[in-house]
């Protein structure tokens, strides 16, 4: 695994503070499909981290074990320095959950909804700085079946921030939304940063994480295969660009590979969907390079581009699997 260091002696912790998250051989099965196999992560306190994959990855049952919707097989988990079994009372008390979904009455209004979930808190804030949070002022009477998509999510946060969590878990909270609408729980996201809430938060958008995200995890087949903040990521996979093209239908089948991953700087190579992917460490060098192999072998380019790696790319490399593979 990239990235994540094995700890061979406790933990000596900045203020005598307990991390927000703990997890250490995190096991959990369902029939003979292990779903987290042994699974190490700690998050700190203040930080907003990211927990990425492809769906089946394993990610959504760690999150759930986290929450304490589903126990796990074996291993620790901890939250704020408690645990489920001992401390649920105190932790429900502590925390904030935006599921992927979250189904409210149609009839209720907005204000009618937070003042139901403030009522679930011994302590938490006030309900209408909880709807100046969620930019939702010109909607608390609003009742909910007449809220657009970006507004029910912005109100489902409003509902899981009604408590003052000390942490906050947010289980793909644009999904499905609009790219305005994403704008503005990104926004919401980056005020909770700000206020020093630790957030967990799951996306399938790369350009999500890599805007909101301290860190990153990457997680396939229940283990974690790379952890890091992005720029880390990038450098220990070592390549720093993407160059992809594409040739005519009728000459896909003979590109030869050999001559460009012969090209000093080319790292990788990959083909998705007719499209040719390209590692590579420096662009000035090898992109004229490789335009020289190409020409040579008589092939005629449809498309060129170069960008910087992303996430995405780091997660291909390691696996060949794109994030949005079933």
């Amino acid at each position: 695994m990239i990235g994540l260091k094995t700890a061979t002696a406790p933990t000596v912790y900045a203020n005598g503070k307990k991390p927000s998250l703990l997890l250490s051989g995190l096991r959990k099965a369902f029939g003979d499909l292990v779903a987290v196999d042994g699974l190490d992560l700690e998050v700190a306190r203040g930080e907003c981290f990211g927990l990425l994959g492809p769906n089946g990855a394993g990610k959504t049952t760690t999150i759930e074990v986290c929450e304490g919707l589903t126990p796990p097989d074996s291993g620790t988990v901890e939250l704020l320095g408690l645990d489920w079994r001992t401390g649920a009372a105190e932790l429900r008390q502590r925390i904030g959950v935006q599921l992927q979904e979250t189904q409210l009455p149609d009839k209720l209004t907005v204000i009618e909804a937070l003042r139901l979930f403030r009522s679930f808190y011994n302590h938490g804030i006030p309900v209408d700085e909880s709807i100046r949070t969620a930019q939702l002022e010109d909607k608390r009477n609003a009742r909910i079946v007449t809220l657009s998509g970006g507004q029910k999510q912005r109100l489902a946060m409003a509902c899981a921030l009604v408590g003052d969590p000390e942490l906050l878990f947010l289980d793909e909270p644009t999904t499905g939304l609009d790219p305005q609408a994403r704008r503005h729980v990104w926004d919401l996201v980056d005020a909770l940063k700000q206020a020093g809430r630790t957030i967990i938060l799951t996306t399938h958008y790369m350009e999500e994480a890599e805007r909101l995200c301290d860190r990153v995890a990457v997680m396939d087949h229940g283990h974690i295969i790379a952890l890091g903040t992005t720029p880390q990521l990038i450098a220990l996979v070592g390549a720093e660009h993407i160059v992809e093209f594409a040739v005519t239908e009728r000459e896909t089948r003979e590109v030869k590979v050999a001559p460009l991953l012969a090209i000093p700087g080319v790292q990788s190579h990959r083909v998705d969907a007719g499209l040719h992917q390209l590692s590579v460490t420096e662009l000035h060098t090898s992109v004229p390079l490789i335009f020289t192999a190409l020409d040579s072998q008589g092939l005629n380019l449809s498309e060129f581009r170069t960008h910087s790696a992303t996430l995405e790319d780091v997660f291909v490399n390691l696996t060949g699997r794109t994030l949005r593979d079933e």
